[in-house]
């Protein structure tokens, strides 16, 4: 997609926020364990290697990401902390994983057999560092019996040249919610795991953003921090205290395109779902759904001269139009996401409108959308 770089809609990341949120959630490690900064998905959407830079300045241990073309496209930027690609890889992509000293996960003997000949291939290529998946009750990756697990270690081990075990993990379905039933069955099933193995590999983590923030104790000697990274609270709602402040790094700006003046029974946008009460000032916004200001956001607002203006009418793909208390001259600046005089919009809000999350919110903004740093990390 092409970057809209010639249109005044951007998002702007504070980076210095992202390295407080770092130093604050390193500060709280024991000592021995190492933070892995999750930056999938270009980093939540503020920028895969902009948020990797940062991560390396506050002193992070490695990286976490989706999938293999994340991990490289690091590397190939000249990032050489470990990395962690958290799905399950091709086993026909294994020797690039492999020649780029990047970890995958593996959660059967299937996988590893299908990896190995595609290792043995090329004799000259380092081992591939696994990470043993549990399925503790995720129900996503992993193995899910004790049996499974010792198979795949037998395997391995009978294929040292080209196999090493790295790390074991889970990931928890409810580290989030107040309710612990359901993370404390998940905890007692990983320590099963944990206690069958003869010898413990370099990393046992199952931390993700709230596992660290309100299950410090289970952190084993790395966290996957994720979302709070970028100043989010992993549960929304749910547990609105954290350990230490988080400082949103997502801003989201545009500037009034058109201005101009409708009246009584005046439509506005497709399927006319909004018509003026009486005379009214209209702006129009050059961003829509197809940058990620999804439809559903009618009825939502944003805000300009630190004042709430409701978002009127259908949301276009590139477009949407907004009722403005006054005449506003085009260029005015409009916040979608941010602080505008003394009022505030949060994608927390955003999500909470359009009944979602605050991670699809970000996730969802796209590359149309220029990334702009703001307080940058020399």
């Amino acid at each position: 997609m092409i970057t809209g770089n010639l249109r005044p809609s951007r998002v702007l990341v504070d980076e210095t926020a992202i390295l407080h949120n770092l130093q604050h959630a390193i500060g709280q490690l024991d000592a021995g364990t190492k933070l892995f900064a999750v930056i999938k998905a270009d980093a939540y959407g503020h920028g895969l290697l902009r948020v990797a830079r940062v991560a390396a300045a506050a002193g992070a241990g490695g990286y976490c990401v989706a999938i293999l073309d994340e991990a490289v496209a690091l590397r190939q930027a000249d990032f050489t902390l470990p990395i962690l690609v958290l799905g399950i890889i091709e086993p026909e992509t294994a020797a690039v994983a492999a020649a780029n000293t990047i970890a995958v996960p593996v959660g059967s003997v299937a996988w590893l057999e299908a990896a190995l000949p595609v290792l043995q291939a090329d004799p000259d290529l380092p081992k591939l560092r696994v990470h043993l998946a549990l399925d503790t009750g995720m129900g996503r990756i992993g193995f899910r019996r004790l049996e499974e697990m010792n198979a795949a270690i037998a395997f391995i081990q009978a294929h040292a040249d080209q196999f090493e075990i790295a790390g074991l993990f889970t990931h928890f379905a409810t580290a989030d919610e107040k309710d612990t039933t359901y993370f404390n069955e998940q905890v007692a099933k990983f320590h099963q795991y944990l206690a069958a193995l003869p010898n413990k590999p370099e990393y046992v983590h199952v931390s993700n953003s709230a596992t660290s923030l309100w299950h410090a104790a289970c952190n084993g000697n790395m966290i996957r921090y994720g979302v709070a990274m970028y100043g989010l609270n992993p549960s929304g709602h749910a547990i609105p205290e954290t350990p230490y402040p988080l400082e949103p790094a997502l801003s989201l700006v545009s500037k009034l395109a058109f201005v101009k003046q409708i009246h009584a029974g005046d439509g506005v946008s497709y399927g006319v779902t909004y018509r003026a009460a009486g005379d009214e000032w209209i702006g129009t916004v050059p961003m829509g759904y197809a940058d990620g200001w999804l439809r559903r956001l009618q009825g939502f607002h944003v805000l300009v001269d630190g004042q709430a203006c409701e978002i009127v009418g259908r949301v276009c793909m590139d477009q949407f139009m907004i009722r403005l208390p006054k005449e506003y001259a085009p260029g005015t600046e409009v916040v979608l996401v941010g602080q505008s005089g003394n009022q505030k919009i949060t994608l927390q809000d955003v999500a909470d409108f359009s009944d979602t999350i605050h991670y699809e919110v970000a996730c969802s903004l796209a590359e149309r959308l220029p990334r702009v740093s703001v307080n940058p990390i020399k």
